[in-house]
Formats: structure tokens, C-alpha cells, sequence
């Protein structure tokens, strides 16, 4: 029987196409829900708090619910209604710049409620019982209190939005829920009435510092490529101890005698160490927990005859419960671990490990976080024919359906990440590591236990949990540093905590500032310009172009900048390109001064413009024309992103001008080749080179000098 009705009165009349819940009705009636839901387990109508996790299928969201116990009294059967639409019709109003479709997804319902429940509260200090009692006026005085309110712009825009909301429903509610027919405020928009939002692009995602982030990867790497195998094999051991222990432990006094009897002799046999721990009076005693763990007996064997064999072996005592595992790895020439890995080390390591792993896959796939967190088993493959490493998922922002509204389950990427060697590295490791099908499960367990001790099969981490996992790497890292004396440390990032979404900004950052750097293990940024910016990373849908063109057009600004200001202090400009150098940089100084950017997108398009196309390299500057250039282009003619190889500059092109900085540099260069050229010892086949060379950058500096020829 269906627990859908309609109320008979008129002011409570349900218009036709709308479906009216009862007490009984499930909250989620028309959400695609994640497989595995219990439909018994789902939330009903009555309920004043409703889980909405079942519609959630990012692996790592948050458990979140909406509470209607704080909405009062009079008005919250009616806020119930209403929500209770916006979950389940499929029209249930149309929001103006929203950028989807008419059905908000539940991350906005979720994001947006305690804004919807701010303006009932305020309802009801008016004594308003309904929502048809909301009036012009009233809502010009609700305006009027937020503007008053010292809360930031956004929270403003939030809570006249969903008072627009609530209005644009009006043609699925009864009348007694029904704002006035007039749009809220003459139908002004958001930025009219409290002025527009400028966002601070630059400080909202602040990069990671450059030394910092150095020192995260190489230490990053340090652990998949030099530590993984003891980790994952001290884990696998973790893992089988604790099963024998949740097998039952054997009473039998004959098998724990023959047990004990061929662990001394291995011990005895190898120059082992019986599992010690620090006692009460601060001396070393027999960790009898752990010799259960081993024999898969209980620790009151310490009672019996087979305790007393171990007492008396003569065996040394260890200072900790080491694993069986051996420490094979090393540390520039020497283990790491010189007495192997202790049993409660080893899954903090293994958790040390899974976050090593996610910062090298999120910084160098240039991935969003969520994206990352929601990789699965067999995510990679390798190009064989054209060499490529491809990385493959699943991406939540911008899926929609042909409806524009969000596909709660994502999609499929179209085109895979194009990733290199340590990101591939990283990603086998974590599928040693353990047997979940997402590679960054909440908990590094058996997937059985996970399952029953998290309220979401199969959650993943969270951002907020990456957040503290990253703190922990940096603390264990400084530690073992402190402790071997070593100065590599990771320093503290001057502008806040390490969270995920700080990646994809210093990836962007790092390939524009430092082309041509050298980070841990020879990971070379050029490359990953090459790979990420024209490979399949580079498609739109990634999102990864927007970011990079923010750092581009932040750094050929600042570029820019110290380009006019030296013209003014009279520096001298030679080569073909002479004068088109000149004129762009007055005029892109004119048209761009004071220019702000609201989007990444915005900073894109406008990389297009000529008068931006000025790319500094080694004693020669490229005013970049593609359609004159010799070198190979990075990018295509009519990409925006387009640059020039300026390791690949050839003399004869006509995008080259030089200034007298780069002039100081030829000179050095002309100064260094003097030496060779005058030694007398030197090759001929080298003297000859070098001498040609020698009069190239003569003319050079000849041609640079006010007068000289072009």
C-alpha cells in the first residue's frame, strides 16, 4: 500500500504532478542509492533526523544527516515537506546561475540547510506559523538583518539564496507554503544587493611552500621505493598475528611445548632475541602478550613449564616486540631499521606508507583530491606503444546528466590521467599494502573487520583525515630525522596545515616557477609539463589546465612587471624582436595593471592574449609569435597555454630580443669561452667549436650596443 496521500483542505491542496509523503514514507524515495543499502535501514519522514548517506556515493564524504529537531516547532513539519521535495521531485524549481540542473544534488541540500534554518529561526521570533505569511515586507526586513549581520559575503549570498529557493518551489507546494507570488527583493540579484563577491583566488588555495613540498616528496618517495617492501611485509605479519589470535588460542600443553621448543631453537639458530618491554622498575622483561601472538597460546604461558623453558634459555631479551620480518631497506647506504619493525610499529608504518603514497599520486597526477581518494584496485596501465603510464577513475564535479543535474555516482573520466614511473610505483605499492578495493580505505584492516566497524562500506578517507595523516608523516619524519641526526627535515609550511586540496596549486606552481628543477629521485618538471599538459591530464574535464593557467598568468605578471620597470630605469633592448618587445610590454602593462581575476577559467582565456607572450630563457628572450617560431612549440598554435622550447631556441628566429639582462649573461658566457679558446692544450676539433662560437656571441654583444646592427 502506498504511503502517499493528499490532505483535502484547500489551503493545503497539493498541486497536480507533486507527491505528498506520509509518516512512513522512505526520505529517499526518488535518489539513486549506493549498492549495498539496506532499504530497512533507510530513513522515514516522521524521523526529525534524516541519513542521507545512502544517496552519498563519494567513498570519502562524511556521514552527514539533517536534523529538523532545531528547526521550531511551527514551522517544521512544513520545512520537512519542502526538503522532502528537493530530495525527491525532479523539478522542484529552477535557481538562476546555479550551473546544474533544477534538482539541487544532497551535498547542496546538506551545504546549504543550516542557511535554510537560520532564516525559519528568524521566522519564528516574528511569529510566523507559515510560509505564505512571509511577505515583501518582511522579507525586505529579513534582507535588511542579514545585510546587518558581521558574517562573511558568502554566508549573505547563502541565506537570501534559499529564501529564492523556497520561492522557486512555489509551483509544487500547497498555498499555506507558498512565498508571495512577487520574487523576493524585485527578483535583484545576490551581488545588487550586497555587492558582488570578489574572490580571493590566491589566498583561498595557498601553495605549499617550495622547501617544504621538497622535502615531503623526497621523503614520500624515500618510503615507496626504499621502505615499502619491509612495511608491507611487517604489515602481512601484523595481520597473521592478530589472526591466530582472533582463531583462538590453543590451551594444549603439549602443542605450546612443542611450539616454544622450536621458537628457541630458531631464535638460538639465527642470534635471535626473545620480545622484551620496558617493566614497571624500568628494566627489560619478556613481552608474554607477544610470545602468545607467536605460538597462539594466551601470555599466562608465562605460568607454565613452557614459560619457564623461556626464562631459563638464556636467550637475550629484546627492547621491543620485533617482528619476524627483517629490515632490508636502506637509508643512503644503511638500514633503516637496524633491529627490523615491532609489532605495534607496523601498522603506523603501513598507515605512514598509504599517506606517502597519496602524496606522490595527488601531487604528481595533479588529480582533485576527491578524485584521488576514490582511485580503485587496477586503476593503472601502462601505454606500451607509446610509452605512457595511465591512471584511471572516477570524477564527481561537473558529472551531470543530460538534464544538467549532478550524477550522484559520478562518471567514468573519458580520458585517463597520464601519470609517470613513481606515481605507478606508488599506486602498486598500496595494492600490497592491503586487500581493499579503494586504494585509501578509512582503515588499513582486513576488509571484513572495516566493513563492520565503519558506518559506510567501503568509505574512504576523508579530506580531514588526509589532513592528519599528512601532520603525522611530517612528525614521524622529523623525529627519525632528529634521532639519526639528519637536516633533511620537513620544514613547517609558513601558510597553514598540508591538506589535499594544497596539491594540484604547488603542482602548477612548481612546473611554471621551476621548469628545469630536480626533485627527488630525478621527477623533472618539464616532464610533467610535457605529460600532464598535453597528454590526457591536459583535457579540460581535468581541471588541471585552469590551474596552471592561474600560476602562468600569475608569474608572466610579475614577469612583466620587472620587464617595465626596467625599460623605465633605460635598460637597452636589441635583436628582431626588439621593438615588438617594447610595445607589448608598455601595453600589457597599460591594459593588465590592477587587473583582478574571479576564475581560473578567466585567467585561460586571457593567457591568449599576444601582449602576454613574452618567455624569458638563458641570455635571449622570446617574444613569441607561433606562427615566425623555429622551436618545437609546447602546445598547439591556437592553445593558450601554448609556449615556446626555450632550450630549443634556435639564432635565426625572429621571436628573439635581448635586454641587458640578458646581455650579462652572453658576456659571461663570452668571458668563459676566451678561457678555452686561449688555452693552447686544448683539441683541435674543440678549439675550432669554440672559437666559431666565440664570434657568434661577439656579434652578439656587437649588435646589443646603441648603434650596432640588428
Amino acid at each position: 500500500m502506498s504511503t502517499l496521500f493528499r490532505p483535502a483542505a484547500d489551503w493545503d491542496t497539493v498541486p497536480d504532478g507533486t507527491e505528498w509523503p506520509g509518516p512512513n514514507t522512505v526520505v529517499l524515495l526518488h535518489r539513486p542509492l549506493r549498492p549495498g543499502t539496506d532499504p530497512a535501514a533507510l530513513s522515514r519522514f516522521a524521523e526529525d533526523r534524516w541519513n542521507v548517506d545512502p544517496a552519498v556515493f563519494e567513498e570519502h564524504a562524511k556521514a552527514r544527516s539533517l536534523n529538523f529537531a532545531t528547526i521550531p516547532r511551527p514551522l517544521r513539519q512544513d520545512a520537512k515537506y519542502y526538503i522532502w521535495q528537493l530530495i525527491n521531485h525532479p523539478s522542484p524549481g529552477t535557481m538562476r546561475h546555479s550551473g546544474g540542473g533544477d534538482r539541487p544534488a544532497i551535498a547542496t541540500i546538506l551545504t546549504v540547510f543550516s542557511s535554510f534554518k537560520e532564516f525559519l529561526s528568524w521566522l519564528h521570533r516574528r511569529g510566523v506559523t507559515t510560509f505564505a505569511q512571509g511577505t515583501p515586507a518582511l522579507l525586505d526586513e529579513y534582507l535588511v538583518d542579514v545585510d546587518d549581520k558581521p558574517i562573511s559575503m558568502v554566508r549573505k549570498y547563502r541565506r537570501v539564496g534559499e529564501v529564492r529557493r523556497l520561492w522557486s518551489a512555489r509551483g509544487i507546494l500547497p498555498p499555506r507554503m507558498r512565498l508571495p507570488a512577487v520574487p523576493p527583493w524585485g527578483g535583484q540579484e545576490s551581488r545588487d544587493l550586497f555587492g558582488r563577491i570578489r574572490p580571493d583566488r590566491d589566498n583561498r588555495t595557498p601553495r605549499i611552500g617550495e622547501l617544504t613540498m621538497q622535502h615531503l616528496l623526497i621523503w614520500a618517495i624515500r618510503f615507496t621505493e626504499d621502505f615499502a617492501d619491509d612495511i608491507v611485509a611487517a604489515r602481512a605479519e601484523y595481520e597473521q598475528s592478530r589472526l591466530r589470535q582472533l582463531n583462538g588460542a590453543t590451551r594444549s600443553p603439549v602443542k605450546i611445548r612443542t611450539r616454544m621448543t622450536a621458537y628457541l631453537d630458531r631464535l638460538r639458530e639465527h642470534g635471535g632475541q626473545l620480545p622484551g618491554q620496558v617493566g614497571p622498575d624500568g628494566t627489560l622483561v619478556i613481552n608474554w602478550r607477544h610470545i602468545g601472538r607467536i605460538l597462539g597460546c594466551t601470555e599466562s604461558v608465562r605460568l607454565t613449564a613452557s614459560g619457564r623453558k623461556a626464562i631459563e634459555s638464556g636467550i637475550p631479551i629484546a627492547d621491543g616486540a620485533y617482528l619476524d620480518t627483517p629490515a632490508t631497506g636502506r637509508l643512503e647506504g644503511r638500514l633503516w631499521r637496524h633491529h627490523g619493525i615491532t609489532f605495534h610499529e607496523a601498522p603506523r608504518l603501513a598507515r605512514l606508507l598509504s599517506t606517502a603514497c597519496f602524496v606522490i599520486i595527488a601531487y604528481l597526477s595533479g588529480a582533485r583530491p576527491g578524485e584521488v581518494l576514490n582511485l580503485r584496485r587496477g586503476c593503472i596501465e601502462h601505454d606500451t606503444a607509446n610509452d605512457l603510464w595511465l591512471m584511471t577513475g572516477r570524477h564527481y564535479k561537473n558529472a551531470v546528466d543530460v538534464d544538467g543535474n549532478k550524477l550522484p555516482a559520478g562518471a567514468p573520466r573519458r580520458d585517463p590521467w597520464v601519470v609517470i614511473a613513481p606515481v605507478a610505483r606508488a599506486v602498486a605499492v598500496l595494492e600490497r599494502l592491503h586487500p581493499h578495493p579503494l586504494l585509501f580505505p578509512n582503515r588499513i584492516t582486513p576488509h571484513q573487520q572495516h566493513l563492520r566497524n565503519t558506518k559506510r562500506r567501503g568509505e574512504a578517507r576523508t579530506d580531514n583525515q588526509i589532513s592528519r595523516d599528512l601532520a603525522a608523516f611530517v612528525t614521524w619524519v622529523n623525529t627519525e630525522c632528529r634521532r639519526l641526526g639528519r637536516t633533511d627535515v620537513i620544514p613547517p609550511d609558513e601558510r597553514g596545515r598540508l591538506t589535499a586540496s594544497r596539491f594540484r596549486r604547488t603542482l602548477a606552481w612548481f612546473i611554471r616557477r621551476r621548469p628545469r628543477g630536480l626533485v627527488a629521485a630525478s621527477i623533472q618538471y618539464g616532464h610533467l609539463h610535457t605529460r600532464m599538459l598535453q597528454g590526457y591530464a591536459g583535457s579540460y574535464e581535468s581541471g588541471f589546465p585552469d590551474e596552471y593557467a592561474f600560476e602562468n598568468w600569475l608569474y608572466r605578471l610579475e614577469i612583466l612587471a620587472d620587464d617595465a620597470q626596467a625599460l623605465d630605469d633605460g635598460e637597452h633592448i636589441s635583436g628582431p624582436a626588439a621593438d615588438a618587445y617594447r610595445h607589448r610590454v608598455t601595453a600589457a602593462t597599460r591594459q593588465f595593471a590592477g587587473h583582478v581575476l574571479t576564475s581560473d577559467r578567466q585567467a585561460r582565456d586571457l593567457l591568449g592574449n599576444p601582449l602576454l607572450q613574452i618567455h624569458h630563457g638563458q641570455g635571449m628572450t622570446c617574444v613569441l609569435d607561433p606562427v615566425q617560431a623555429l622551436c618545437r612549440l609546447r602546445g598547439t598554435i591556437d592553445d593558450p597555454l601554448v609556449t615556446p622550447d626555450t632550450d630549443d631556441c634556435r639564432p635565426q628566429c625572429r621571436n628573439i630580443a635581448r635586454t641587458d639582462r640578458d646581455i650579462q649573461h652572453i658576456r659571461q658566457h663570452h668571458r668563459e669561452l676566451t678561457t678555452v679558446v686561449d688555452d693552447t692544450l686544448a683539441p683541435p676539433i674543440r678549439h675550432d667549436r669554440e672559437h666559431h662560437e666565440l664570434k657568434r656571441l661577439q656579434r652578439i654583444l656587437d649588435a646589443h650596443e646603441p648603434g650596432g646592427h640588428q
